[in-house]
């Protein structure tokens, strides 16, 4: 590959019904060079249990290590399209209510993806974490209080926000119902929390073009794309940890790259590489030229380019309060659905 210009084209395509609107189908162009080696993968390990009792998917400390790597890159910004573009979606959500919100938590916004589309005249201060110190440390013309900390222990009292947003980030937690717990408690009642994070059947395309090369050439397939959460289990997740009022919808963002390489270039620049225990440590190069040409003749565009498909989840759910609309108890009607059908019926009139 002799190109140094890779164009990306962002689409939106068949999304569910959303709390912001508007089109948001955008082309990006972008100069990307070659990446350096990047962080070096440790042996394969099996799944293990945390002390709390909740399944240890993540290691988290190589997530750190790869954002950390992504942040130091000299051309970072330019793969940050994909963060730009939820961030944006985020924010407009959140504008999307009609209050003023003192104090907002960012949780794993290092660059101010969210706040940087934020005005103070509706969000007047900004907590910013990140487990990334290096991401922390970029620059963003967005004022806000940094703080390293981790997405699964937030170092904050209870009661202490008016809103609490996320973007792309808790698709990388272990406990994800323990995280959405700890959000819930930092809110203060009535706070809402507005979040975005990947699932579903993200980068399916890249999945089975890895899996069908793998068992051609090596009889038998590893993960290489980390497992991610269904739009299904958002409600239940949400309400389990405290939240009233939900909203959980989706939005599939495709990229359009010149190849798999490029693919797999551009998760490393966003500091999205697979950190799970049990991915494998290489890919053969065999491999990885079957899986390009695999990729090109079943998801190969005309003009030559391949997309990419990102299935974005979007939540929004309410810390309750006594001031929120509650629904009406149980058998509290005063008309049946029988008296109501007979209201709406037509009246017959006979002109002679």
């Amino acid at each position: 590959m002799s190109s140094a210009v890779c164009r990306r084209v962002l689409q939106t395509a068949g999304s569910a019904p959303a709390a912001s609107s508007g089109s948001w189908s955008r082309i990006v162009s972008s100069c990307c060079s070659r990446l350096r080696a990047g962080p070096r993968n440790e042996a394969r390990r099996g799944m293990s249990v945390s002390g709390r009792g909740n399944m240890n998917v993540f290691n988290r400390e190589m997530k750190k290590r790869q954002k950390n790597w992504a942040a130091s890159l000299q051309d970072g910004h330019h793969y940050d399209y994909l963060r730009d573009e939820v961030g944006c979606r985020v924010a407009d959500r959140v504008y999307d209510i009609a209050r003023t919100f003192p104090l907002a938590l960012d949780i794993g916004g290092g660059k101010s993806h969210i706040a940087e589309h934020l005005s103070k005249e509706v969000v007047e201060r900004v907590f910013l974490t990140d487990v990334s110190e290096k991401t922390l440390m970029r620059q963003s013309e967005m004022p806000t209080h940094r703080v390293l900390a981790d997405e699964e222990f937030l170092p904050f009292k209870e009661n202490t926000f008016d809103l609490v947003v996320s973007s792309l980030s808790l698709h990388w937690i272990n406990d994800l119902p323990g995280a959405l717990k700890q959000i819930h408690q930092v809110l203060k009642p009535d706070g809402v929390f507005i979040g975005a994070m990947v699932g579903g059947e993200t980068l399916y395309e890249l999945r089975c073009s890895l899996q069908l090369a793998e068992t051609e050439r090596e009889g038998g397939f590893s993960p290489h794309i980390s497992p991610y959460t269904a739009v299904t289990d958002l409600g239940n997740l949400l309400g389990q940890a405290g939240f009233n009022m939900l909203t959980v919808d989706t939005d599939e963002v495709q990229v359009h790259y010149p190849g798999i390489f490029e693919v797999m270039t551009d998760l490393q620049g966003m500091g999205e590489s697979n950190c799970a225990w049990n991915r494998r440590s290489l890919l053969h190069r065999d491999t990885i030229l079957a899986a390009a040409a695999i990729y090109k003749e079943m998801y190969g565009n005309e003009d030559g380019s391949i997309p990419a498909t990102f299935e974005i989840l979007y939540m929004i759910g309410w810390k309750p309060h006594e001031s929120q609309a509650k629904p009406a108890k149980r058998g509290s009607a005063t008309v049946s659905f029988g008296d109501l059908s007979k209201i709406s019926q037509p009246t017959n009139t006979n002109k002679s």
